[in-house]
């Protein structure tokens, strides 16, 4: 039952059409459509001539409202009259203007008639258009003329989905004469349609900079590198400072010490004179008595100058109570002179 329904609607809705279709005539109108609502039904006429549709204060409206009415049993039909857009670009129109010129002009300019509506079409953006004219054109035998310019599907899917078909009749003296006509607007997209976008730039773009960066990277470890022997030579070269300025302290306190020592013993060996000179005079007055005592002391001095000279270890206690005895020796022997 909802089948039914369904197919009743669509038939009703397709006589509808071809009705209006009839009535306006070499109008400019190009389809409609029925929309069903709570008031009743809204049919939209869509037409390069509105004004001819509504007519002077909207009488052609009025009279084509009523014999809806009548013939079809609408109950408040609502007519709604739009603009075409492109009408250059609608396979309806431009059958229906060339069957208006053909009515007009005759035969004999059937060939402009369609070169100048192709043209038109073209220019106006459609990929491509297709037009036949059959009948008893220009003679009395008929045939058929195809104008065709552009790309145009003519079979598959798109052939019936991307392609605009209209058919329209003009009845002339010699008889009917069928238009046929296919156009393919821009917006049909075809599926062998490629598209070259502009990705080659973005990849060497993407490519230079994989490539930059690689030779930051590579730049990066060389500087790296470079760096890291620098430092090493750097350390070299501080560890080779440090080592000369440490033999030069050692050197330097050496030195010193060496110095040091001189002037030590130096200033011993005078202290130590200048000491035995100050004893020698009392002990000489004191010897002069006992000379007998003083010969045997000096033998034994004598000897123990030799152990001296030749032992460096003896501790410099010793050393100057040698050189007192030296000297008091050196006083005796000159006191005996005398």
């Amino acid at each position: 039952m909802i089948e039914r329904q369904i197919v009743q609607t669509n038939m009703k809705e397709l006589k509808i059409q071809e009705y209006i279709t009839s009535v306006l005539k070499n109008l400019g109108q190009s389809h409609i459509k029925l929309q069903r609502t709570p008031l009743g039904e809204k049919i939209i006429i869509f037409a390069s001539r509105p004004g001819l549709i509504v007519g002077r204060k909207g009488e052609n409206i009025k009279r084509l409202t009523e014999d809806l009415k009548n013939r079809f049993k609408l109950e408040n039909p609502q007519i709604e009259i739009n603009d075409v857009d492109a009408p250059d670009l609608d396979a309806q129109i431009v059958a229906e203007r060339i069957a208006s010129s053909l009515e007009k002009f005759g035969t004999q300019r059937f060939k402009g008639i369609g070169h100048r509506v192709m043209i038109d079409s073209m220019n106006a953006g459609a990929l491509g258009i297709e037009i036949l004219i059959t009948g008893k054109i220009p003679s009395s035998r008929a045939k058929r003329w195809r104008f065709y310019q552009g790309y145009l599907k003519k079979c598959g899917d798109i052939a019936l989905t991307g392609v605009r078909y209209a058919f329209t009749a003009a009845h002339l003296k010699t008889g009917a004469v069928g238009i046929q006509v296919r156009i393919m607007p821009p917006e049909t997209v075809l599926p062998d349609k490629i598209v070259l976008n502009d990705e080659i730039t973005t990849v060497v773009e993407e490519l230079t900079l994989e490539s930059d960066k690689k030779e930051e990277a590579d730049n990066k470890k060389a500087s790296g590198s470079v760096k890291k022997e620098t430092k090493k030579a750097a350390k070299k070269e501080t560890k080779k400072s440090a080592d000369k300025t440490n033999s030069k302290t050692e050197k330097s306190e050496s030195d010193k010490k060496d110095s040091k020592k001189g002037s030590d013993s130096e200033s011993k060996e005078p202290v130590q004179k200048k000491e035995s000179s100050d004893i020698s005079k009392p002990e000489a007055d004191a010897d002069l008595d006992n000379g007998s005592e003083k010969k045997d002391e000096e033998a034994t001095v004598k000897k123990e100058p030799e152990k001296v000279e030749t032992s460096s270890e003896e501790p410099v206690a010793e050393k100057t109570a040698s050189a007192d005895k030296k000297t008091v020796s050196e006083s005796e022997g000159s006191d005996n002179k005398e």
